[in-house]
């Protein structure tokens, strides 16, 4: 190397600290209450948990096949149809080392040089530079609170001739939405009157509360031969650091796909992929037990921080809630307001403007109810300390 030569990609060197690293290893070294990362406390259902052990130690820990294990991909394919009646065939599920390599596979095989890749903000911050190192340019539409609607003027503003893939999530992290019927719709007949193929990240997909549905764009008229579904085992199970996701696709999509997960990854470790196989055929009554509690965790912070004075944002999916300070009488923009909580209170949040690539809301703050009912009661009293401090 010499000092002529910039070491690096620029969409990496480039980068700065994310917030989530930086709030993360802020709540490491000042021991305050995490509800910024998230991740649910404990270490996950008992029973998928020693499926994991049982086939670590009784069955093969060499490589397993590219694309993942015949049972997980049938049980997959066979869980899409009773939850969401899919016909989905194994053939046309890819196993991947979570829903971040599924997402980053995806636009690796599908952008070309140039593409433009239309993406709904907020959105998860891997999305940008992973467009970016493929070699495509955004296109972002800005979703606004309180009611984060999807418009066709938005849209058909945004979509241009160069425009091939649309890349988004639903339910949406953190606005804490569910997409709307009329909005999946509208995408799904921009997508086919445009020829465009939909990236469709839906890891919230079994956490949903109220008894609003989800329903997968893959599912609309015309989307079937134009979608990737992903999915993740770690929301689906609260086993986050097990990485186990996958992505969803008619046939010719599937080849590329499989393709660039060959040269990412290659594969998962095979117990786990048994273990999530075992746990996919479990009685529905487990996936509402938990989707029970996870909604009792979000009642629980949201009466503790309505009683405190703070203003809290509807929550109808995924672990996190955010609250808004100009509404809850507060005089401080998210970043401030973040940074102060860890320092005055013991708390780490994000703030939601780390979720925009330009012209971000900055009035909101998220924080992840995923923890135990203690976490939760101790982090209301600290937060509602703090609100008293202010006047």
């Amino acid at each position: 190397m010499t000092d002529a030569l910039p070491l690096g990609h620029p969409v990496y060197r480039d980068m700065p600290t994310t917030i989530f690293e930086h709030m993360s290893a802020r709540a490491r070294e000042t021991g305050a209450i995490n509800l910024g990362q998230g991740f649910p406390e404990g270490p996950g259902p008992r029973e998928v948990l020693q499926a994991a052990a049982d086939a670590l130690l009784t069955r093969s820990s060499q490589y397993p096949p590219m694309p993942g294990l015949i049972e997980l991909r049938t049980a997959i394919a066979d869980h899409y149809a009773r939850h969401q009646q899919l016909d989905l065939n194994p053939q046309e599920v890819i196993v991947t080392s979570g829903a971040t390599e599924a997402i980053a596979a995806s636009l690796l095989a599908l952008v070309k040089p140039g593409d433009e890749v239309l993406m709904l903000a907020p959105l998860y911050d891997a999305y940008l530079p992973l467009v970016e190192r493929a070699g495509g340019m955004a296109k972002v539409v800005r979703l606004t609170p309180p009611d984060w609607r999807v418009t066709r003027d938005a849209l058909e503003a945004a979509i241009g001739p160069r425009t091939r893939i649309l890349l988004m999530n639903n339910p949406v992290n953190p606005a804490g939405i569910v997409l709307r019927d009329e909005e999946l719709a509208l995408l799904a007949e921009l997508c086919v009157a445009h020829d465009l193929i939909a990236i469709c990240d839906e890891v919230w997909e079994q956490t949903v509360y109220d008894g609003v549905p989800h329903r997968p764009l893959i599912g609309f008229p015309g989307m079937r031969g134009r979608t990737v579904k992903i999915g993740s085992a770690g929301k689906i199970f609260s086993v986050t650091g097990w990485k186990v996701g996958w992505m969803c696709a008619a046939p010719p999509i599937a080849t590329l796909l499989a393709r660039a997960h060959q040269f990412l990854t290659f594969t998962t470790p095979p117990n786990l992929q048994w273990a999530v196989a075992q746990g996919l055929g479990w009685p529905d009554d487990w996936l509402n037990d938990q989707r029970a509690a996870y909604q009792a965790s979000r009642d629980r912070l949201t009466a503790g921080l309505e009683k405190a004075g703070y203003v809290v944002q509807p929550s109808a999916a995924t672990w996190f809630l955010s609250i808004d300070l100009p509404a809850s009488g507060i005089a401080l923009d998210d970043v401030s307001f973040c940074n102060r909580i860890i320092d005055e209170a013991g708390v780490a949040a994000i703030p939601i403007s780390a979720f925009y690539p330009q012209d971000p809301v900055t009035h909101l703050v998220r924080l992840c109810f995923a923890k135990t009912d203690a976490m939760l009661d101790q982090a209301i009293d600290r937060l509602a300390a703090f609100r008293a401090a202010l006047g």
